[in-house]
């Protein structure tokens, strides 16, 4: 059974970084067909952060718009972790953000669809002041 475990958050300033983690366990990340990381501020539907394609992909990163060129997604094999890199961040990026995973084939309703993953975190909360 998959678990994924996401480190804490935290509270910075804007302008300033942070990197998630989320830590897999019950299978190599290897195996895992895509993971993606995903957020949700107060009253707010969960949105799709970014995702990296896995088995059967060529490990291609997507990004929201709202983030794109100031986070990276990236996965560390030998530590079966996924992490995200937010830099310059602003307070609009003030989210509990999760990680998730796809880890069978099924329908593929896009990367930005929570449906298309099986896994979910507990969720961490990250907190930018301005």
């Amino acid at each position: 059974q998959v678990h994924l475990v996401e480190s804490e958050g935290g509270s910075v300033q804007a302008g300033e970084s942070l990197r998630l983690s989320c830590v897999v366990s019950g299978v190599p990340i290897s195996s895992i067909y895509h993971m993606a990381w995903f957020r949700q501020a107060p009253g707010k539907e969960r949105e799709g952060v970014a995702s990296i394609a896995g088995v059967g992909g060529d490990g291609r990163s997507t990004y929201a718009d709202s983030v794109k060129d100031r986070f990276t997604i990236s996965q560390d094999s030998s530590r079966n972790t996924l992490y995200l890199q937010m830099n310059t961040l602003k307070p609009e990026d003030t989210a509990v953000y999760y990680c998730a995973a796809r880890t069978s084939i099924g329908r593929w309703y896009g990367w930005r669809s929570r449906e298309s993953y099986h896994t979910w975190g507990q969720g961490t909360q990250v907190t930018v002041s301005s």
